[in-house]
């Protein structure tokens, strides 16, 4: 070799050493993904004279993020999911009727076996020797290597701080929607309330309650919000609050429905929308009066009576205002009874053949067991509920809220 051709090879070991720790400091410098893109673009056409690249990179789809010298704008050529199965370098002289015939070569990067990157290249120096080619094709992948590997690692602990904030939010959803139940339910000779409640996941949209009024009037509600998680439990702690809020200032159940529909309208825009049954019982006058806004007919029985379903109300809340009718439900003469109240996901659990619970099960289970207490009838509603949905899982939160007076 001539001292003149030595010379050469040894500054470009020189620029490409310099081009390397370029690239490493400006990884250690926590510099953004574009700046690194650009980086390697201004090096591999100033250090290696190439005419010609597109590199395309993985993230959850193939994209170009840098392409120069060729005859088409590849920033719009779409890669199939295949190219994945690229392992090693190829001519693209093997491949017939191909979107990139214009390079030379393609070359993959890999990061822990899986392809992520590739680099089509083209117009490199056909007068090269073949172990400057070599030496070449090695720099391009090393450089490409180090830009993907980094670009892949910033990508892994972006999404495991996103994933870390997100299950924080969760956390604190799920406090805020424990508090949306009460902390214990009367449990008397004259007053019995039972309560189950079986998440779907870690934040449901469920909803039950029960709301002394004075020391003859109580409520008892249950209500379901369209949707799941975060904003779901949020929008039925602003909604438990509400209820809360209006029952202080007033026992009239026509007031307070109109006055949460109203509410969750202008939390929610439209985009969501509450299911509520609401039922204030008098001890004292021995009367029910209850509204059913969209939910699921609650099953009373009583003694005279023997099953009926509640199902005087108006339509959901949060869908329009005013509500077009609200008509309140009223029972009277009722002194010994029960009442029993769930959300649809209890109804609405399929099996196998993916037939739904129903209601005419429930009904007919009462119609024979409606004497026994609380907890066994709770019991016996989620065991059959559990044989009935087979293998299939539970797609919904499941919430059952029962309230005896004897």
């Amino acid at each position: 070799m001539s001292e003149i051709a030595l010379k050469k090879q040894i500054e470009k070991k020189e620029l490409e050493l310099n081009a390397l720790l370029e690239i490493t400091q400006a990884i250690n410098s926590n510099v953004p993904e574009e700046s690194l893109y650009k980086i390697f673009n201004f090096t591999l056409r100033g250090n290696l004279s190439i005419k010609k690249l597109a590199l395309f990179v993985y993230d959850e789809k193939w994209s170009c993020k840098v392409n120069f010298g060729s005859a088409k704008n590849y920033n719009r050529i779409k890669l199939d999911e295949r190219v994945k199965m690229v392992k090693k370098i190829h001519r693209l002289s093997e491949f017939e009727n191909c979107d990139f015939e214009e390079f030379d070569i393609v070359i993959p990067i890999a990061h822990q076996s899986q392809t992520i990157a590739l680099i089509f290249v083209g117009g490199l120096d056909p007068q090269m020797v073949a172990h400057d080619y070599d030496e070449s094709i090695k720099f391009i992948q090393a450089l490409s290597n180090i830009i993907i590997v980094a670009i892949e690692n910033k990508k892994l602990v972006r999404k495991q701080l996103e994933q870390e904030a997100f299950r924080k939010e969760l956390e604190i959803a799920s406090d805020v929607q424990q508090f949306l139940f009460p902390d214990k339910l009367p449990y008397t000779d004259r007053l019995k309330l039972e309560a189950s409640y079986l998440p779907h996941d870690l934040v449901g949209g469920d909803y039950y309650d029960y709301i002394p009024i004075n020391k003859n009037q109580f409520l008892i509600c249950v209500a379901d919000v369209s949707g799941k998680g975060i904003p779901a439990a949020l929008m039925m702690s602003n909604f438990q609050a509400s209820l809360h809020t209006l029952l202080r200032q007033t026992p009239n159940l026509l007031e307070i429905v109109e006055a949460l529909n109203y509410q969750v309208l202008e939390s929610a825009k439209g985009e969501k929308f509450i299911t509520f049954f609401g039922a204030i019982y008098d001890i004292s006058l021995r009367t029910m009066i209850y509204v059913n806004a969209g939910h699921n007919p609650p099953i009373l029985y009583d003694k005279k009576n023997g099953i009926r379903l509640l199902e005087d109300g108006c339509t959901v809340l949060g869908a329009m205002h005013p509500l077009p009718f609200v008509n309140e439900g009223f029972v009277s003469d009722l002194d010994d009874f029960l009442l029993f109240t769930y959300t649809d996901g209890l109804t609405e659990t399929t099996n196998e053949n993916e037939e739904e619970f129903g209601m005419e099960r429930i009904v007919e289970y009462f119609k024979h067991n409606h004497w026994k207490d609380l907890k066994t009838i709770h019991q016996d509603l989620i065991v059959e509920l559990d044989g009935f949905k087979g293998r299939n899982g539970y797609r919904d939160d499941i919430t059952i809220l029962t309230c005896r007076v004897e």
